[in-house]
Order: structure tokens, then sequence, then C-alpha cells
């Protein structure tokens, strides 16, 4: 489909805080090798640290489709009526066993690489697991989203929970013995929204509940990234780009080995060569991802709601229609620029006014602080040397968390998710 390429609490609560301390993990002892936190994010762990997980053929897996915005579907550009139904991917035990819903990172499908990977943990360890696209995926935001302009917190929680719902009715007859949630990057923000938002309505009762790399500040973490694009690389010339800079390294590497291998551990292979990227470049790399993935939901959003910003209202968009002028375009917008555009406009529509500090303050973890730290069935896993954390992030996760917190010296954003340490303490939390 022709679519773009593919961010204060109770007095009680504060004595208890006050008691225990975050689970700090010794960075001798912690054996994950990559201390470079660009690095980690880009390579994750070398794939004899990763643990053993069952191949796709020993899981029983199937994608569904749920139809949730039937209205939708007949005013939709013929590029977007492919996904009309929003999919998702469920994997089931041969028995009743727990169940747990995983949400994807910023603009990532349901079967993106590291929702996959814990798919693999969850599955081999006994759980059912239900994979769910991010609201900011071009998918969810066709097929599941009602304002289709996801970032504000509270709207996109409602979305997945009448998603989560929907999957529920529709997979009735599987025995499920308990409810668990997780999400990694954005998706955990969501997962805390929407554990919250299940407090009131009680439709899962989710007995644990596990963060990983969440933002804490939402905007904060989206500046941090577009900086990253903003980065000076030594060697760019008005004739040679980033991404040619990029592939003649590659070209290089790959003419040293002989032979040609996409596979996993093509990242970290290369940065242990001649080859090796600078930080300035995989600053740059990093950047580049989630600028496209900015791209993709300032595109995704001004298309079905026909603002005009990108794509002018009446152009008819086919399947077939050419989308380069569209796409040089949207990559024009990062995330800062979506936000200003789309994001904070559709707020004061729909809530009567408001400043952007005002949207700042309901959409990051601050404004479910008091729930947080009440709440023991919530923990947090993350690393002390993630590239979205702002000022004052770890003490706010410090304070709120304490021993539910544990921090990681090394790993990036979510680099170190699929370390053989990481994974066991997945495990353990939700089989405690």
């Amino acid at each position: 489909m022709p679519r773009l390429p593919s961010i204060a609490v109770l007095l009680g609560g504060l004595l208890l805080c006050s008691r225990l301390s975050a689970a700090d993990i010794d960075p001798a002892s912690y054996g994950f090798p990559l201390h470079n936190p660009f690095e980690a994010t880009i390579a994750t762990a070398p794939p004899e640290l990763r643990p053993a997980l069952p191949l796709d053929s020993e899981i029983d897996q199937h994608d569904y489709s749920l139809s949730l915005r039937p209205e939708r579907p007949f005013a939709l550009p013929g590029n977007l009526r492919q996904v009309r139904d929003l999919r998702y991917r469920l994997a089931r035990q041969a028995h009743a066993a727990p169940l747990i819903f995983i949400i994807s990172g910023t603009g990532a499908h349901y079967a993106s690489s590291l929702t996959e990977y814990l798919k693999r943990l969850f599955y081999g360890a006994g759980f059912h697991v239900v994979q769910l696209s991010s609201p900011t995926s071009y998918d969810f935001m066709v097929a599941a989203s009602r304002a289709a302009t996801p970032g504000l917190s509270r709207e996109d929680a409602d979305d997945l929970y009448r998603v989560m719902e929907a999957v529920r009715a529709q997979q009735a007859d599987l025995p499920v013995t308990a409810y668990h949630l997780t999400g990694y990057s954005l998706g955990a923000l969501h997962a805390a929204f929407v554990s919250q938002l299940d407090e009131s309505r009680g439709r899962f009762g989710f007995k644990r509940v596990l963060l990983l790399n969440p933002p804490v500040n939402p905007y904060s973490s989206i500046r941090n990234l577009d900086r990253l694009v903003q980065t000076e690389v030594p060697g760019i010339t008005g004739s040679l780009t980033f991404y040619e800079l990029i592939l003649g390294k590659l070209t290089r590497y790959f003419q040293r080995r002989g032979y040609i291998d996409l596979n996993e551990a093509l990242l970290y292979d290369l940065q242990q060569s001649k080859e090796r990227l600078t930080d300035e470049e995989m600053a740059m790399l990093i950047g580049s991802v989630f600028r496209f993935a900015a791209a993709d939901i300032a595109y995704t959003s001004d298309l079905i709601n026909r603002r005009g910003l990108i794509t002018p209202p009446n152009y008819p968009v086919e399947e077939d229609t050419p989308l380069a002028p569209f796409f040089i375009r949207a990559l024009q917008c990062n995330f800062g620029c979506y936000l200003d555009e789309q994001l904070i406009p559709q707020w004061r529509l729909r809530h009567n006014g408001g400043s952007l500090s005002q949207l700042i303050e309901q959409i990051g973890l601050q404004v479910l602080q008091e729930y947080l730290a009440g709440s023991r069935k919530i923990a947090v896993m993350h690393n002390a040397d993630d590239l979205i954390l702002g000022p004052g992030d770890l003490a706010f996760l410090r304070r709120t968390f304490g021993e539910r917190l544990t921090l990681y010296p090394f790993g990036g954003h979510c680099g170190n998710l699929n370390y053989r340490v990481n994974s066991q303490a997945m495990l353990d939390f939700f089989r405690g």
C-alpha cells in the first residue's frame, strides 16, 4: 500500500518513597557490553547475550481483524482503505493461562521487531500474548482512532482500551486466568494511562503492569529526538549526503566480509569493524528514524482529517497515486511541527482553548503521579542513559516508583530489552 515510510503525590506515598529507593543495577556486575547509548539503541544486545526463545513455527499465533470505525471506510482516501479494519496478533497457549497485552512504541506496527521479541519472550514463559499497534501507527490511526490525531494521552488510552475490549469479545473462548499489560517507549506511557482507565471501567483488572523505557514528559522527549536530526556530521558536504555516507560504510563493510547478510547482528558487527559509525552518525541515524515516524504521523493525520497541510484537501489520493511530493513535504515536519500544526489546534478545539503548557501537563506521567505512586502493581524498567529522558525525569521516576523502578546503567533507548538479564527480570516481574 503506498504510504509514507516507515514520541504531586499523597502524603502517604511521599513517606513510602522516602524509605524505598530504586533498584539501581551496579554497572560493574550488569554485563551489558554496549556503554554508548547511541550504539546500544541501534545495535541492541549481541545475539549470544540474548535468551533462547521459541521460533515462530513453534508458536500458535494468528492475525485477526476488528471493524471499529465502520463509518470511516467510505470517507477514506484510496491508499488507506486497505487498513480500514484494525489487525492484531494473538499467540495462544493450549491451556488456560494469563494474558499479556503489548502496546508498541512510537509509530510501530503490532508486528514490529521489538513487539515480536516480547511476544516470543512471554509466550515461551507460558502466557497468552496480544500484540497491538501504537496509536501513532498509520493503521491504528485509520482503523481505531476516533480523532486520528494521536498525542493526547488520555484519548489515545481510551482508543486502546476500546481495542482491548473488542479483542476480549472476539476471543471470548480463550481461557484467561489473569490480565497483564506492558508497553515499550511511547507504548509504556500509553500502558500507564490504560491502567488508570481500567481502575474505573474494571474490564480487565490488570494484575501487573510493566512500563519499559517510558517517556516521562513526551514534550521533552520529542525535543531530544528532533535535535538528533540537527547533529553536525563530519564529512557531510553539498556533494555527499548523510545517507550516501552511511551506504558507503555499509558497502565497504560487506566488501570486506565477501557477502551480504542483513541480519539482526548487522549493526553490532558493523560497530566492531573499521567502518563503525561515529557518535554523530549514530545520532543522525536515530533522529532520522524518528523523523520518518513523525512524517508518517503528520501525513496520515492530515490526510484522514482533510486538513490540507500536507495533501490538498480535495486531491484524489488512490492506491497508485505518486506520493513523493507529499513525502518531501511531510519530512519537513518534525514532531514539534506536528504538535504545533495539528495536535495543539485539536486540543484547543476540543477543550475550549488551552496553552501549550497546559497540554504538556496533561500528556505526561506527571499527571498520573498520585495514581502511579500508590499502585503497587505497576513497575518501571529504564536506563540511566536513555536518549529520551529530560532534566528531572529520573528524579520523578525515583520519587514516584521507589523500589518499583529498576534502573540499568546502560542500554540507551530500549537497546537492552533483548539482553537476557533484562528479559529474565521482565519474566520475574510478571510471574511474581
